[in-house]
């Protein structure tokens, strides 16, 4: 019978991860770490998307998946977890079979659901991150406070047509997102109209948000916590803001 070189982890493992194990900033041990790690993404939509395919690519050990949206038509621009047979079906579910057929050593625990006052706790303390892929303030804040009372690492992103920003939160001490946005009043009186996004703009920046994930759990880099990191496509410049 073949052994594993490596006691922690299975041939299966070895072979699937191979590439990530032989990075020197990863190897057996973050590799390990990625196993054991509990990620929930709180809206699976053009940010949560590509985050929850790479992730689970990886080899993150659970992987909740929150939303109480159904696929539609004009998601699929950019919500690569979906196709044309799958309009009119809850995200949730979809995301979660899609996943599973990734990578089936992968827990995927499904919400059809919103996230709210009323379950925010429930879910979010039985995870170690919370990723955003929400398009709406008071999300945002809430995600934050459950974060917060938690012990959680929040893993902020946002976009807006050619343009996206991704911070981290509440990690080791560093700040939250009230310090970036402090007047909550302020930001949910503000008008939404509907945002017109080229489709690779949350592709990039869920690709980031996981990046940060990946960082974070592997304990290698430096994670963007009290930093803002954006970027623009139409002219493909990058800033990092401190704050």
């Amino acid at each position: 019978m073949i052994r594993s070189p490596f006691p922690n982890l299975t041939i299966n493992n070895v072979e699937r991860y191979n590439r990530q194990i032989i990075l020197p900033e990863l190897g057996e041990k973050g590799q390990q770490r990625l196993k054991q790690a509990k990620v929930l993404i709180v809206g699976v939509g053009g940010l949560g998307s590509p985050a929850a395919l790479y992730l689970a690519g990886a080899g993150i050990g659970t992987i909740g998946l929150i939303d109480d949206d159904v696929v539609s038509i004009s998601n699929l621009q950019r919500q690569v977890l979906y196709s044309e047979a799958e309009v009119g079906m809850p995200k949730a579910i979809q995301a979660q079979k899609r996943l599973e057929a990734l990578n089936r050593d992968v827990q995927i625990n499904a919400y059809p659901t919103r996230l709210t006052k009323e379950n925010a706790d429930e879910i979010i303390c039985a995870y170690d991150i919370v990723i955003d892929g929400c398009d709406n303030f008071a999300t945002r804040y809430l995600i934050n406070d459950t974060c917060v009372k938690w012990g959680k690492v929040y893993v902020y992103g946002a976009i807006r047509a050619f343009d996206g920003q991704v911070s981290v939160f509440n990690y080791q001490g560093g700040p939250d997102y009230r310090h970036f946005f402090p007047d909550e009043t302020e930001m949910l009186s503000m008008p939404h109209p509907p945002k017109g996004v080229l489709g690779v703009t949350p592709g990039m920046v869920g690709c980031a948000e996981a990046a940060e994930v990946l960082k974070i759990i592997g304990g290698y880099g430096e994670v963007l916590s009290g930093k803002l990191w954006i970027i623009d496509l139409k002219t493909m410049a990058t800033h990092l803001i401190s704050f």
